[in-house]
C-alpha cells in the first residue's frame, strides 16, 4: 500500500477514522457540527447560536510543540478548501494554530504523532 494516498471513500469515514486515532492519543479535541444538510430554520439557528462557516473539521486544544493547537481540516478525492476554511485556518495561525490540510489518513496520523511527541 502507497504510503499518504489520497483518502477513497466518504469523508464521514475518514472523519471517523481520525477520531478513532485522535481518542487513542487522549487528544483533547471535537468535530465542530458543520456540514450536512440542513433545512433554512435550523440553519438559522444554529448561525445564531455561533456555528461558523470554515472551522476546521478537528480542533485539538491540547498545547505542543509551541502551538496553540492543532486544526486539521480533512478533504478527500481532489476536494480543495473552501475561501471560508482558508480564511479561517490563517485566522487561526494568526492565534498561534498548526493547521493542516490532508487528504490521505497516513498524513493525518503522521501529524498527529508528531504533534503529541
Amino acid at each position: 500500500m502507497q504510503k499518504n494516498r489520497k483518502y477513497e471513500g466518504k469523508e464521514d469515514d475518514f472523519q471517523k477514522s481520525v477520531a478513532i486515532y485522535l481518542n487513542s492519543k487522549g487528544a483533547l479535541w471535537f468535530h465542530p457540527p458543520n456540514g450536512g444538510t440542513r433545512n433554512i430554520i435550523e440553519a438559522s439557528k444554529l448561525k445564531a447560536m455561533g456555528v461558523k462557516a470554515g472551522v476546521p473539521d478537528c480542533m485539538i486544544f491540547n498545547r505542543r510543540r509551541g502551538c496553540a493547537g492543532l486544526a486539521i481540516e480533512l478533504k478527500v478525492g481532489y476536494n480543495k478548501p473552501s475561501e471560508n476554511q482558508i480564511a479561517f485556518m490563517e485566522r487561526l495561525m494568526n492565534e498561534g494554530w498548526k493547521c493542516v490540510v490532508s487528504h490521505s489518513l497516513d498524513e493525518v496520523c503522521d501529524v498527529i504523532d508528531w504533534y503529541f511527541e
